[in-house]
């Protein structure tokens, strides 16, 4: 939720954030009068409850003879109180619901417009060339005996599937790599829970325009999150929190589920878009005016990933209307896929500022003074998509893969995985 008082102070700031997002300037003036009416409501029902309890002490005081009149009329304040009360409940409710409909304002020089709007900011190391027809990431795992697609397609249905043999060492290489960088790092290892409450889900912004991508178990009242960034804005969730000594940084492990609604007819081949995956993901509390700093931390370490991968890539500032509610600026690494003769995002990482940690009521105490709210930023260290840019881009002519030399270690020593078949 964006702060209230940038909306009072500075309209035309929030316009102008919407306005590059593609949504509808109009949502400004109908929060800025629902939040109008909300504080006229609570007003007149702390009125009446005031003279309800002024009322009280006169009720207290009087004589016999008068208390019958002052009863009657302290049962008639009662009623108006409580009648009060339910409408200030009521503007409370709907000015929650109009500020929850504006998306977190964008940071100074994020590009305007949708998906294709955004910048590119550097592209980095050389794209892999081959004097064979080069074969894609599925062909490839099927000859590693490393991706069945089939089998899972036979057990859970379509964008399902097995990693078998070296494509389940590759994964949990990658993950154990990331990790250990994590460590490094500073964050503290979590492995999350992967069902959450509504409250969390919608805390984190994820319940606006995509939550049909999202996977709801209605009887039991609780989602499967698409990302472990839900879980983990969440640990904190109705805290202060202490930043004395620098971010507190988590480095969540879970596996993740999303529906991918609306993608029918795209990347069904392989595992590039899929239904389960696993991802390592970093999250970050810092105070609100050093968050910017961190997300340039956050995206040097996973720039960092991706060279030690041998990878080649680009960094793109994502367009303002390709954010999502949460983000006030995010950036994109996409790798480069051979097959596909084009850049396919392998990871993000976003600031949301205080959006998340407002609608979660997570706060700090700077230098022992009154708390503000925290900023709060997420980025991915690793996830199953990589092995797509990692199988196809490190592949020979014999379809034999050679491991990137950062993966060995965790491989047994490991150099080349051969076919099987």
């Amino acid at each position: 939720m964006i702060d209230i008082q940038i909306l009072r102070d500075n309209p035309d700031r929030v316009r102008a954030s919407l306005e590059a997002r593609g949504d509808d300037v109009a949502l400004v003036d109908v929060a800025i009068a629902a939040e109008k009416n909300r504080r006229d409501t609570i007003a007149a029902f702390e009125e009446l409850r005031a003279a309800q309890n002024a009322h009280g002490k006169l009720v207290a005081a009087a004589a016999k003879e008068e208390k019958a009149a002052l009863v009657a009329a302290a049962q008639d304040l009662s009623a108006k109180v409580k009648d009060a009360q339910v409408i200030a409940s009521e503007a409370e409710a709907a000015s929650v619901a109009a500020l929850s409909r504006i998306g977190n304002i964008i940071i100074d020089g994020v590009p305007a417009g949708g998906e294709a709007n955004f910048v590119t900011l550097k592209e980095v190391g050389t794209k892999p060339s081959f004097d064979f027809p080069a074969r894609d990431h599925l062909e490839i795992g099927e000859l590693l005996g490393a991706i069945d697609m089939q089998r899972g397609v036979k057990v859970s249905g379509s964008r399902f599937y097995f990693l078998s043999g070296i494509g389940a060492r590759l994964e949990l290489a990658l993950m154990s790599l990331a990790l250990d960088r994590a460590l490094a790092a500073g964050f503290t290892p979590l492995i999350t829970p992967t069902l959450v409450k509504p409250e969390i889900m919608n805390g984190t912004g994820f319940l606006g325009a995509h939550s049909d991508e999202i996977y709801y178990l209605p009887e039991d009242e609780l989602f499967l999150t698409g990302t472990s960034e839900v879980a983990l804005a969440g640990y904190h969730s109705d805290e202060i929190i202490d930043l004395s000594k620098g971010p507190k940084r988590y480095a969540g492990w879970s596996t993740c589920y999303r529906r991918e609604a609306g993608s029918y007819g795209k990347d069904t081949r392989g595992i590039l878009r899929v239904h389960q995956f696993n991802k390592l993901e970093m999250f970050s509390y810092c105070p609100p005016a050093d968050a910017e700093a961190e997300h340039a931390r956050l995206l040097g370490w996973q720039e960092d990933m991706l060279q030690s991968l041998g990878l080649a890539y680009r960094v793109i500032d994502v367009a303002a209307g390709d954010l999502g509610s949460s983000a006030a600026r995010k950036y994109d690494i996409e790798a480069w896929v051979p097959t596909q003769d084009a850049y396919r995002e392998l990871t993000s990482t976003s600031n949301c500022t205080t959006f998340q940690a407002r609608r979660l009521n997570i706060r700090h105490r700077p230098d022992g003074a009154a708390t503000e709210t925290v900023a709060t930023l997420n980025g991915t260290l690793a996830t199953t998509r990589w092995l797509v840019a990692i199988l196809e881009t490190h592949q020979q002519a014999d379809g034999s893969v050679v491991i990137p030399e950062v993966l060995r270690p965790y491989l047994g020593g490991l150099a080349v995985a051969e076919p099987i078949q």
